[in-house]
């Protein structure tokens, strides 16, 4: 059994438009290096001047999408993080674009369990969700409703 990762000392970009969320996140991943933007040119700006662990991007207002393209193409774990944007399919665009793991802002205090889930999810399998997904599995299915994601299975990676 590998050793699990932990995500003290990481390197994480955080992009949001509302900077008490920024501020949330900051506070829930101490021990760890967080970057914040509030806007696209600026994430963009930091995603080109350094590399990350972990981007954690919310979908609406940052052209999250956008960023997440970037992100991937960077090879960095990303974590789509929304509220309004919350339906089933944005989760189904946010992973078959990439992102590791899709959140409601609502799970925003276990960021960080989350976050090191990502870590130690086998990147090689595709279609598997992850320890993440088992998390908010039965959240999802309360919002969405039973068997929403049979519809929405993809090459998920």
């Amino acid at each position: 059994m590998k050793n699990k990762v932990t995500l003290k000392g990481k390197t994480i970009l955080a992009v949001d438009d509302e900077p008490d969320i920024l501020e949330s996140i900051q506070d829930v991943l101490e021990g760890c290096h967080v970057d914040t933007a509030q806007d696209y040119g600026s994430a963009m700006e930091l995603l080109d001047a350094k590399p990350y662990d972990l981007a954690v991007l919310d979908i609406m207002g940052v052209q999250g999408y956008d960023l997440l393209k970037t992100a991937k193409a960077k090879n960095i774990r990303t974590v789509m993080l929304t509220s309004h944007a919350l339906s089933p399919d944005n989760f189904a665009k946010s992973m078959d674009g990439g992102a590791d793991a899709y959140l409601p802002k609502n799970k925003l205090a276990e960021l960080n369990v989350f976050l090191e889930d990502v870590l130690n999810d086998d990147r090689q399998k595709p279609g598997v969700l992850g320890m993440w997904f088992d998390r908010v599995k039965g959240y999802y299915e309360k919002k969405f409703g039973p068997g929403w994601l049979d519809e929405y299975k993809g090459s998920w990676h």
